[in-house]
């Protein structure tokens, strides 16, 4: 009888071993294709570090093909098709003007892609009656241009079918947003800047300073929360948006910039609420405003440039901060924070959870304000079971 026993123990210790040890060689989730997922258990054999593509210019964006492939944006206006072998085809060249931050920006497909095969991008155009000489010095630019969303068929490495979604959002050579991504709810979201001029962001009528929310032809959803595409307002520069396992919005924003850099925030972005840009930051309150769950403080700088959520946590990349951002989330709090990577890759912008589980960044070290090294700008996996 006692040697039944132990033989019984060592059979249920030798199927919870192998049981264990084959759920960390499964991932136990699948990414959308913007890669925003719920659950993920990456290969454990899996690099920490792998580069995956090399020599870009400034890449935005990066959305993942059912097929394996990557559609990949660069700021100069090129949309690619990244393959799975590393080669790469530029299928869109040329529409979007590259002024200062502007350009071609944010990638989003359809949540019935596979249906349709629409992808969506975020571009910066000028103006029709630009006010400004394109001579002009940078800075007196604003107003020459102007943000849209655009909607096309990608079929066959091909993109057809143009569809205006939404146009006119003001654009300037600083703070244009250009984050686009697919909620829960299959409404799309859009993340816009307040283009230089704070006050728009407190202007309800305004499409600056935003997180718009449209219907997937650009129809106005019948409860949005003040019956225009403006789903929340008093923003500065967001350019990260991810949904967490409980279909929670978070945000990351841009806080103030110059000699009195800081303030960058992590938001949880309700139906309609106000965020108080230029009105307060940091820790600052007012009646009917909402402070950021967490903040980098008024001597730190992450310039955060994006936002993915992946088993209760939220990464994100930091331009002028050089990292890789982690932030474990609990409920509607942040209860820890880590910076991995710091000045490793130089200035980092996107960060997407790949169907595998994995976190893929997008280097941003040619945009005027990093140091190029060899081989940038860079597309890199990073296997977060080994940060």
């Amino acid at each position: 009888m006692k040697k039944l026993t132990f033989f019984a123990i060592i059979i249920i210790a030798v199927g919870a071993f192998a049981y264990f040890y084959w759920q960390d060689k499964i991932p136990d989730g699948s990414a959308p294709p913007n890669g925003n997922v719920q659950n993920g258990n990456p290969h454990g054999n899996t690099p920490a570090v792998t580069v995956v593509a090399e020599n870009l210019e400034i890449p935005w964006d990066i959305a993942f093909l059912p097929d394996g492939n990557m559609l990949v944006s660069e700021r100069p206006g090129r949309l690619s098709v990244l393959y799975k072998n590393g080669e790469r085809d530029i299928i869109f060249e040329g529409d979007a003007e590259h002024v200062g931050e502007g350009g071609l920006l944010g990638i989003a497909l359809h949540p019935k892609f596979n249906e349709n095969h629409f992808i969506y991008l975020y571009l910066t155009v000028l103006r029709e009656s630009a006010p400004a000489s394109p001579d002009a010095p940078l800075g007196s630019r604003g107003g020459r241009t102007e943000n849209r969303v655009e909607r096309w068929r990608f079929e066959n490495d091909k993109l057809a079918d143009k569809k205006l979604i939404i146009e006119k959002i003001p654009g300037a050579p600083y703070h244009d947003g250009g984050r686009i991504e697919f909620g829960p709810d299959e409404f799309l979201y859009i993340a816009t800047g307040d283009a230089t001029q704070g006050n728009l962001a407190q202007d309800k009528n305004s499409l600056a300073g935003k997180i718009l929310r449209l219907e997937d032809d650009g129809g106005i959803p019948e409860d949005n929360p003040f019956k225009t595409a403006v789903y929340s307002y008093g923003h500065r520069n967001p350019q990260g948006l991810a949904w967490d396992s409980e279909g929670r919005l978070w945000s990351t924003e841009h806080g103030r910039s110059g000699v009195l850099s800081g303030l960058d925030e992590i938001n949880l972005i309700r139906a309609g609420g106000n965020y108080g840009w230029p009105t307060i930051q940091g820790d600052e309150t007012k009646a009917g405003m909402i402070s950021p769950v967490l903040h980098s403080g008024p001597n730190k700088t992450w310039a955060p440039a994006s936002l993915a959520y992946l088993n209760k946590k939220l990464y994100f990349g930091g331009l002028r901060g050089e990292a890789l951002y982690e932030a474990i989330i609990e409920g509607e709090k942040v209860i820890n924070f880590k910076e991995h990577f710091f000045k490793e890759f130089g200035r980092i912008r996107t960060v997407r959870v790949g169907p595998d589980g994995m976190l893929y960044l997008t280097t941003s070290n040619r945009d005027d304000r990093g140091t190029p090294k060899a081989g940038d700008d860079k597309i890199i996996k990073i296997n977060p079971k080994k940060l």
